[in-house]
């Protein structure tokens, strides 16, 4: 059967996932309520930076496979499948996750649905939602019969297209065979590339995403744990992380020590995780995430102590450079930005702050107006006392740091993220100072 997608909701998730169902073969009808932002994607634009992703959106849009509306009621006519791809950001003031979002897409859509369909729930949620949820469908639904699925996303900011397309697994959270012959139809061409299949009951799939990111977080914070240990001990965290990666039980990945993770899912995930758990009466089972979430903050002010060390305690009349804005390379998103965070508080020191990223200076600038924007790296380094590596743009990795000294006034580098090459920086003249390795 060739099925119509919609997919509710057009932010990194929604977009990403129009494009690539287009990609798939399906005509596919995005959703969403900023006239603007459709307007924008209707003409091929993506309001975000994602590689790959905007020639792909821009293919389909112009093939008249892929269009945007902000009309629910079209949505219902159209849609075989209905994607709910909308955000669950942190509640202000909370550690819970906002459900405003998706509670208010099931509400538009359901009561106008006049044929058989099914909903697949994508977004990140407290555990226990898909089951109120499909509570709710029975409620709202006419005659026609409304179903619920769910199958979480798992892609990374920066990968998105590739993650969606080529997947490493996917996860069937049904109620019925029919939910899972759909989702198996609509998941041929991925299914078929030998993507594994995982299907499961509403409550399993829903764990699979929080404690997925939980895991990684976890990893980590645990890597910087031991970088901690290493600064009192003289020992390398690099070269740790390296001999315990090669033990397979282990693995290399997420090893990477550094200034920690940011964006808009580990955090806002890993804390809506921990209030969901208190909602079960179940908090001590994840108690220990509370102290992943410490040590990870506990990175961004590591970064501002050695940077207090490096100018001697003095801040008053110094040029600070900051590298990178973006929460991680390969992406503008600048939510809950490590980097940024840095920046900031170096900002309320006194220090003059000069930032430049190669993608997020938009984003950087209508959050933290105070700060100084630079056109390029070596504008953003003129003159300035010490220079901060905060994300790891390949651009920044191949700085010629002999070229770059010429620029600064005194030749420091602290590299918060670990990856530029020390031995290179120090034999150019430049003081290096790493988070964990000496």
């Amino acid at each position: 059967m060739s099925y119509r997608i919609t997919v509710l909701g057009t932010g990194y998730l929604g977009a990403t996932h129009a494009a690539c169902m287009a990609e798939l073969g399906y005509e596919v009808l995005g959703v969403d309520l900023e006239p603007a932002k459709v307007a924008s994607l209707n003409d091929g634009h993506v309001p975000f930076f994602e590689p790959e992703l905007e020639p792909l959106l821009r293919k389909h849009v112009e093939s008249g496979r892929l269009r945007f509306t902000t009309s629910y009621e079209e949505a219902a006519e159209f849609g075989d499948v209905h994607f709910l791809c909308v955000g669950t950001p942190q509640r202000d003031g909370e550690y819970a996750a906002d459900m405003s979002y998706v509670d208010s897409a099931i509400e538009s859509l359901v009561p106008l649905l006049t044929r058989p369909a099914l909903i697949v729930g994508k977004s990140t949620v407290p555990v226990g939602t898909a089951s109120r949820l499909a509570d709710r469908i029975a409620e709202l639904a006419p005659a026609a019969p409304v179903e619920l699925a769910w199958s979480p996303e798992f892609t990374r900011e920066g990968l998105a297209v590739e993650d969606t397309l080529r997947p490493n697994r996917l996860v069937f959270g049904v109620r019925s065979e029919y939910a899972e012959k759909v989702l198996r139809e609509v998941f041929a061409p991925v299914i078929d590339a030998g993507s594994p299949v995982v299907v499961c009951d509403y409550a399993t799939a829903e764990l699979v995403k929080v404690g997925a990111n939980s895991f990684l977080a976890t990893k980590i914070s645990y890597i910087n744990a031991m970088a901690e240990l290493c600064d009192t001990t003289g020992a390398d965290v690099t070269l740790l992380a390296d001999a315990l990666g090669h033990d397979e039980r282990i693995g290399r990945q997420f090893l990477n020590a550094g200034l920690g993770y940011g964006g808009g899912c580990l955090p806002k995930d890993l804390r809506a995780f921990m209030a969901r758990a208190g909602e079960l009466g179940a908090e001590e089972a994840l108690t220990f995430l509370r102290e992943v979430d410490a040590i990870n903050m506990r990175r961004r002010q590591k970064v501002v102590d050695v940077t207090a060390d490096v100018l001697g305690n003095q801040w008053i009349g110094k040029r600070v450079a900051v590298l990178g804005a973006a929460f991680k390379p390969n992406t503008d998103d600048i939510r809950d930005s490590p980097a940024l965070n840095v920046a900031g508080r170096i900002h309320l020191h006194g220090a003059a702050v000069s930032v430049y990223d190669p993608k997020a200076m938009d984003n950087a600038r209508r959050s933290f107006p105070t700060l100084r924007y630079a056109d390029s790296v070596m504008d953003a380094c003129q003159g300035a006392h010490v220079v901060l590596h905060l994300t790891a743009w390949q651009e920044f990795r191949e700085l010629d740091p002999a070229v770059l000294a010429k620029t600064v006034a005194t030749p420091n580098v602290i590299d918060g993220q670990n990856c530029l090459d020390r031995p290179t920086w120090r034999r150019a003249g430049w003081h290096y100072r790493g988070l964990g390795r000496s």
